[in-house]
């Protein structure tokens, strides 16, 4: 590992199973978390293969995974994928910092449709590995498949750093909102919904 991630540097120690314990009461309790899954569902064929990337406990690739899709999930820290295999299992989950991606060396080298990157997984990363994590995931995705990616605009991590990342990365913009749920973006939202495209003629 490089960079280390904010996830590990900007909270405490029993942060990851607090987080794991939340959204597990907030299962429980009924609460919908499905909304990252149902759009990406929504832009994909059926039976997809499908990069989770910054799966944390597994809560969107599990509900993508009861779709049909084939679901691989990525997160750097251990405890999550931990939880990930113990409450979902049927996915592949797997431990590895998105700024150093390679799936190929460990025996998944056949391209994605699409990734996801939920759950302000980029204000988590490490500082100045932003670029890097779009690069990585981007270059899993098939010529014309797509990286949604979704974070507060309010967490350190500007939109127009964002897309000039997105840029370098070989990633086009095709669309913006401010929800999950596909409500129109305007400048000030709290929350940036990007559709990104790998172009057709990339290698």
């Amino acid at each position: 590992m490089g960079t280390p991630p904010r996830w590990f540097t900007d909270t405490g120690p029993e942060h990851s199973q607090w987080y794991i314990d939340r959204f597990r009461q907030m299962a429980a309790e009924g609460v919908d978390l499905a909304g990252e899954a149902r759009l990406l569902d929504a832009m994909v064929v059926p039976g997809s293969r499908i990069l989770d990337a910054g799966c944390g406990p597994g809560r969107v690739g599990a509900e993508l995974a009861a779709r049909g899709h084939v679901v691989v999930g990525v997160d750097v820290d251990p405890a999550l994928i931990a939880a990930a295999k113990s409450s979902h299992p049927g996915p592949t989950w797997l431990v590895a910092d998105l700024a150093e991606l390679d799936l190929s060396a460990v025996g998944h080298s056949e391209p994605f449709d699409a990734a996801i990157v939920a759950g302000n997984v980029m204000a988590f990363v490490g500082p100045g590995t932003e670029r890097a994590v779009l690069t990585h995931v981007g270059a899993h995705v098939r010529p014309d498949g797509i990286v949604v990616v979704g974070f507060g605009t309010d967490r350190g991590y500007r939109l127009a750093d964002f897309d000039e990342d997105a840029v370098a990365a070989g990633l086009l913009l095709e669309h913006r909102f401010a929800t999950w749920d596909l409500r129109p973006w305007a400048p000030g939202a709290a929350f940036g919904v990007s559709v990104l495209r790998r172009p057709a003629s990339a290698r």
